[in-house]
């Protein structure tokens, strides 16, 4: 027991009994004999009147039981839903190794006031997403579209398709590529995100310059280096020339139907929002198994609300880019000046900034242990590095910093402490709880190494 916490506790013992032997004294010599009462009535008086040392006697109590038994955070009990998380071992302190930063210039990001991480809802994933008013969802059109998705004649030399770059099945939705490979060899300069759930996202593209899948889909297919069509009306030729797809284009769209871009870029949409991955253990835990989270995991989503994570990445779907919260879809990163951003090269690429540091749309973090190497420009190989390049660029956990408005003319001392190894492990034990069951089986068959990697 912490020894100023014993000092209080015996004391208070000692206080109580001595409050005791006043109030028996009292009663039996004095209060009782004036007041005339019999021997059970003095009783009954020194129990009313001892009230309140019993209260006393019952606080110490509980501050015993607290000191000698902090592990327990949470009790659980077979008839409740609450569930049974223990601390992690507290880090050791350390020297205070105090950096400068002027707070007109960069400050250390430790906002909490966007999601307010005190009152933090977790949601599971819907069954499935809406669909536009105009692009109604159809078996016919999915099917549709999953052929167009994977249709090489779509690219210029005949050698990609969509699912070159977001393979569905083995890659999570991506193609496990720092960038991915366009036409004639070309390499582009970032990082392909996965499709899975994009149909919960409110803006598409890295910098999120697309509002709408279907506006998503017609970027890549004149792409210069990704699949390189001379133009859309190309693309309406090189579909059309393919007598196979006529009868496809009417069941899904009517008879007699004319094959535009319009229509392409509508079935694949269509297919992309049947890509959802509702079946993870997050969201089974969510939706009430207690067993679905092992106790790292729960530790880790804990440190993920606490640590400041969800101010980004919240909602079902982890992105503030998301449909179900629209405020702030796009976000500076790296906000912080670390030694990571010349390491990785975080800053050459700009996203939808034109000067200072790139801002670009928050990405979902479902499935994000299964669709490596991470950040806009795919440098970083190991999501342990990963959770420690964001915890300190973006929530400025790298230490204790000292910043100075010179506007206000006032000082201020910030503590913010590494993660330690142990906190980095369970976060990532965490985020490997946002993978699809079917998803993790899929990659691991592809290669029983990637996900051990990763």
């Amino acid at each position: 027991m912490n020894p100023d916490i014993w000092n209080v506790v015996t004391f208070g013992l000692i206080a109580v009994m001595v409050a005791a032997l006043m109030l028996f004294a009292m009663v039996h010599f004095e209060l009782g004999p004036n007041a005339r009462l019999v021997s059970y009535r003095r009783w009954l008086l020194a129990a009313a009147l001892g009230s309140g040392v019993l209260a006393f006697m019952f606080k110490l109590g509980i501050i015993y039981t607290v000191a000698n038994y902090p592990q327990l955070l949470i009790a659980s009990s077979d008839n409740s839903d609450e569930i049974s998380i223990h601390r992690a071992p507290a880090e050791s302190p350390g020297t205070a190794n105090y950096r400068f930063v002027s707070l007109d210039n960069q400050t250390p990001h430790t906002d909490t006031s966007l999601t307010g991480s005190q009152n933090y809802v977790w949601q599971a994933l819907p069954q499935q997403p809406s669909a536009p008013a105009s692009n109604p969802t159809t078996p016919a059109k999915v099917m549709l579209g999953e052929k167009l998705f994977s249709d090489k004649n779509l690219s210029r030399d005949r050698t990609l398709s969509c699912a070159s770059c977001h393979d569905v099945n083995g890659r999570a939705g991506t193609d496990g590529r720092s960038t991915s490979l366009g036409i004639d060899g070309q390499t582009g300069k970032r990082n392909a995100p996965t499709v899975w759930n994009a149909a919960f996202q409110a803006v598409l593209f890295w910098d999120g310059r697309a509002p709408s899948l279907e506006e998503q889909a017609r970027g890549p297919l004149i792409n210069p280096i990704e699949m390189g069509m001379p133009s859309l009306q190309a693309v309406e030729q090189r579909v059309q020339s393919n007598a196979d797809y006529s009868a496809q284009f009417d069941k899904a769209f009517g008879v007699n139907t004319t094959i535009t871009i319009e229509r392409i870029v509508e079935a694949i949409a269509a297919y992309e929002r049947t890509l959802i991955t509702p079946d993870t253990p997050y969201d089974r835990f969510v939706r009430g198994d207690r067993d679905a989270l092992t106790a790292a995991q729960l530790r880790g989503m804990a440190l993920f609300q606490s640590a400041g994570c969800i101010n980004c990445h919240f909602g079902p779907n982890f992105s503030a880019a998301s449909v179900f919260d629209r405020r702030m879809p796009l976000r500076i990163f790296p906000v912080n000046p670390t030694p990571y951003e010349e390491r990785y090269n975080l800053v050459k690429d700009k996203g939808i900034s034109a000067n200072g540091r790139g801002v670009w749309r928050v990405p979902s973090l479902r499935n994000v242990a299964l669709t490596g190497p991470w950040f806009h420009n795919g440098s970083v190989k190991k999501l342990d590095e990963a959770v420690r390049v964001m915890a300190s660029a973006q929530l400025g956990r790298s230490g204790h910093f000292l910043t100075w408005s010179d506007r206000d003319k006032v000082l201020t001392e910030i503590n913010r402490p590494a993660l330690s190894d142990l906190q980095v492990q369970d976060i990532v034990a965490f985020l490997q709880a946002l993978s699809s069951d079917r998803l993790r089986e899929k990659t691991t068959k592809l290669s029983p190494t990637i996900t051990a990697s990763r």
